[in-house]
């Protein structure tokens, strides 16, 4: 070993020579050859020696610079990158053949690895043994820990929950793979410390990721993300020394008990169940895409008793998700299969949920009896309309209560939501992206019950949690972003496609009893509400020169703000980074890189980079309102087309505008 070590001395004294020579001629980014000197300053073994010898010796210094530019940081979902290199190394590809998995994951410092998930776990549990000395806990902390099926997530799951017991923190490990919402209730529901999920979500199979959740079961925000990233930032090496056995915790495995509490409290989102009972000709196709959302979905469908089917092929767990290009059901290709499935057995309604089970796609049978996928502003909005409908039906809320009564949406998502609530007198509550906001609102209103009815709020049923919330504090009805996520109860303090199935498969079940297929339904709403339509657009910048130029545009916005669009002059224009942000509640709304800008028309253009991904996006809404009257269905199929028309044009003057920006 000895002999080893000093080896891969003199090789890493060679290897600093070459580094030092490609960042003199520029090839090489200073930040690159800086981590990747941290890298190998604490390098367990001379695997990522070699693997940074093999890219050095083949002058690949993109690949090495997009690996290394920087360290993965804590953002909008965690920390998220890829978890096999562009270019794969021998020494990464170890025994493992061209058509698998590489045995070793990709190493770099802004790659998801061994090395990154060490150092998040530590500096996570060092933050909650902090948390716990100034709050003069005792006892030890704890932590759940789920994951997707993608490439080496059970393998990170595994290491974290190694670390965080060597470290004197308490791990609960799922069995198998489990959705992020499960995650969420599972740490509320075990009365956790935080939790982890190893995901990516919906990205590409050569990702992976890392999601922290805190105590309340939603994902972290201030003031603990920036002391977790203090702690994980201070950590340089993957290396350390586990504390005394006797002061180590304990790794405990769970599994269909939490699955049993989480599908129970999922019951209660059915607000109508004699229309779910009755829907016996309503035929639904599911697809998990590969992913988690089949451990809970199917045993939920089949208590409830929907008539359903699952794409077969799709029902698997499997990290190279075959059978689709991308497995985000946001993405028309990836509902092909189930679309084909449906169109072979007539069924009504088409449902997809991504990897983590987070979000929710859908199809339905149109009243030209086409299959039609629906946008997630469409989807949210049919949730949001008929939840709040229901419960006055049932007359949980009235006029006297409504205004206690709250949906939470993004800033970016669609107005619709807002005129529905304000109709019913309800509060419209709007955040910044991220479900995490959504989430820190339902701890807020959880907080403002009197502590001594709040105290067992965990175990308290749906109805009596809902009499606490209508008589002193604030009671959710819905919650939701235009990415397709969605959330009806405040049990999950995130994002749950798990949910959003059952209850879209309750909003068809009442547009059946009605006689109408689902897009007749929301042109009810339409006609109803108003007409209103959004288009989503991004740009693409990968790598370290990518990441530039998205900073470049973002700046670009915030210095030189749009004047006039297509003709109409901008009213209003709202920088998020640099302006104070107040929502209806009156707290203020964090800082983030976003723009948002108002026409004089009503057209509204929403600008801010990705959390997640190497993009920036765009989120562009237009609407035309009744005056004292309902639209009819000829004048609605007329300003469909219209306001389409106008947003393609918006669209494709803002990407014109945005390369011209990049090439002043």
């Amino acid at each position: 070993m000895t002999e080893q070590f000093a080896a891969m001395s003199a090789n890493i004294g060679k290897l600093n020579s070459k580094i030092e020579r490609a960042v003199a001629d520029g090839q090489l980014m200073e930040s690159a050859a800086k981590n990747i000197r941290t890298l190998l300053a604490g390098a367990p073994s001379d695997l990522y020696l070699r693997a940074v010898e093999e890219l050095v010796d083949s002058s690949e210094w993109s690949e090495l610079n997009d690996r290394f530019y920087q360290t993965l940081a804590f953002g909008t979902g965690g920390i998220r990158g890829r978890t096999i290199g562009k270019i794969v190394t021998k020494a990464e590809r170890g025994n493992s053949r061209e058509d698998q998995r590489p045995e070793f994951p990709c190493i770099g410092t802004n790659a998801m690895n061994f090395f990154n998930i060490s150092r998040a776990t530590r500096g996570l549990v060092a933050y909650l043994h902090d948390c716990n000395r100034r709050e003069e806990i005792s006892a030890k902390p704890k932590i759940v820990i789920a994951h997707d099926p993608r490439f080496f997530s059970k393998e990170f799951a595994s290491l974290a929950a190694k670390v965080a017991s060597q470290n004197g923190c308490d791990a609960f490990v799922f069995d198998a793979p489990r959705s992020v919402p499960e995650l969420s209730f599972a740490v509320r529901y075990l009365r956790a410390s935080a939790g982890v999920v190893i995901t990516a979500s919906h990205n590409p199979p050569h990702d992976n990721g890392y999601k922290v959740y805190f105590s309340d079961g939603a994902q972290v925000i201030e003031p603990h993300a920036s002391g977790i990233i203090a702690k994980v930032n201070a950590i340089t090496s993957e290396t350390f020394t586990p504390l005394p056995d006797n002061e180590q915790g304990k790794v405990t495995t769970i599994g269909k008990d939490v699955d049993e509490a989480y599908m129970q409290r999922l019951d209660t989102l059915i607000l109508n169940p004699q229309i779910v009972r009755e829907a016996k000709s309503l035929r639904i196709i599911y697809t998990p895409l590969h992913g988690t959302g089949a451990v809970i979905i199917k045993p939920m469908l089949k208590r409830l008793g929907f008539n359903f089917q699952i794409v077969p092929e799709q029902d698997r767990f499997d990290g190279r998700f075959p059978t689709v290009k991308s497995p985000n059901p946001e993405n028309a290709e990836a509902l092909t299969m189930a679309i084909e499935l449906a169109q072979k057995e007539d069924a009504d309604l088409v449902v997809a949920t991504d990897p983590d089970c987070d979000r929710m796609g859908a199809a339905v049978r149109a009243k030209d009896g086409k299959l039609k996928l629906l946008t997630g502003n469409q989807i949210g909005s049919l949730l949001a309309w008929y939840r709040t409908k229901t419960l006055f039906d049932k007359r949980v809320l009235n006029k006297e209560n409504a205004s206690r009564a709250v949906i939470i949406k993004t800033f970016v998502t669609t107005d619709l939501q807002k005129a529905i609530a304000e109709h019913y007198g309800l509060r419209c509550v709007e955040t910044l992206t991220g479900f995490k906001y959504i989430g820190a609102k339902l701890s807020k209103y959880e907080h403002a019950i009197p502590e001594k009815m709040r105290q067992n709020y965990v175990d308290l049923s749906e109805d009596e949690t809902r009499r606490l919330r209508l008589d002193h504090s604030s009671f959710y009805v819905f919650g939701g972003e235009e990415s397709y996520g969605y959330s009806g109860a405040d049990f999950v303090r995130d994002k749950d496609g798990n949910g959003a199935v059952i209850m879209f498969c309750e909003v068809a079940a009442y547009a059946k009893s009605r006689g109408q297929t689902v897009d007749q339904l929301l042109d009810d709403i339409y006609a109803m509400f108003g007409y209103f339509a959004e288009k989503n657009g991004s740009l693409v910048f990968e790598g370290a020169e990518g990441a530039g130029k998205i900073a470049r545009l973002v700046k670009s916005y915030a210095i030189e703000p749009f004047s006039e669009v297509l003709g109409a002059k901008v009213e209003t224009v709202r920088n998020f980074e640099t302006d104070e942000i107040k929502d209806v509640e009156g707290d203020n709304v964090p800082k983030e890189k976003m723009s948002i800008f108002k026409l004089e028309d009503g057209t509204r253009i929403a600008v801010r980079p990705s959390g997640t991904e190497p993009k920036i996006k765009y989120y562009l809404f237009a609407q035309r309102r009744p005056e004292n009257r309902k639209f009819d269905f000829a004048e609605l199929e007329q300003i469909k087309t219209e306001v389409g028309e106008k947003l393609n044009r918006l669209w494709d003057w803002l990407r014109k505008d945005a390369q011209s920006r990049l090439s002043e």
